[in-house]
């Protein structure tokens, strides 16, 4: 059925009416604001978790119904130091950039198998540093092939509209403008359908808006070993003590 408005000197004053809202909607956009919460991480066999420390869960929000604008150039830092990435977690948009800066006194290989984006950063030296620029969204899982307990996660979101939590497990993803959302979370130690059921779609207001607390379990998790860049084992480490042979 097609319906026929009549037009009329009320019709067209309406209309009128409509053009100034649309007028005003362009020159007075709705207010952005800050979606904020709480994270509490449970069941878990993590010391620092028993102590209240709920760092590192990476929440996100994707629009409903169209693709989210590009984010702004950002720059992350994963440094090398001690045999230790850190930060463990680091969270990018696409298009963000990573550098590993290597701190200790001996050389790092860092690389990726991720299959959205694989990386490979040959042998470089103490006190330099090399960068990587993420174009994928996705979770990367970084390693370096001399030191296998070398291991961080990369969290590349096609959203400008994310968090990582500190130890507090409070978060606030700020700039939000008004309309419904897909709330993704990233924990690298809760089983994939674990966070598929915390997924929600929201609808942010006018202004800042706070979430329920979102409680993420461990329930399940079992760490796995990771292989070298070239899809082999790490050469198992000698014993203490082990005399590895050369001259003085």
């Amino acid at each position: 059925m097609t319906w026929h408005w009549p037009i009329s000197s009320s019709s067209v004053a309406g209309r009128s009416a409509v053009g100034l809202l649309v007028l005003l909607a362009l020159v007075f956009p709705a207010a952005a604001g800050n979606v904020g919460g709480q994270v509490e991480l449970t069941n878990s066999r993590d010391p620092a978790v028993r102590r209240h420390n709920y760092s590192g869960v990476v929440l996100w929000l994707e629009p409903v119904g169209h693709p989210a604008p590009a984010a702004p150039s950002r720059r992350a830092e994963m440094i090398q130091q001690n045999k230790v990435f850190r930060p463990h977690v680091v969270a990018i948009p696409l298009g963000g950039i990573v550098t590993f800066p290597n701190f200790d006194p001996i050389y790092h290989n860092v690389f990726s198998t991720f299959s959205g984006q694989p990386f490979d950063l040959p042998l470089y030296a103490p006190k330099t540093s090399k960068s990587v620029t993420f174009v994928k969204p996705g979770i990367v899982q970084v390693f370096c092939n001399i030191h296998s307990a070398m291991n961080a996660i990369i969290v590349v979101v096609p959203t400008p509209w994310f968090a990582l939590t500190p130890a507090t497990g409070r978060f606030v993803i700020d700039g939000v403008p008004p309309g419904e959302y897909e709330l993704h979370i990233y924990h690298e130690r809760a089983l994939p359908q674990n966070l598929k059921f915390l997924e929600r779609r929201i609808t942010v207001p006018d202004g800042d808006f706070t979430l329920p607390l979102i409680s993420i379990s461990e329930t399940g998790f079992t760490p796995a070993e990771h292989v070298d860049k070239h899809g082999k084992p790490y050469p198992k480490a000698p014993a203490e003590g082990t005399y590895m042979g050369g001259g003085r």
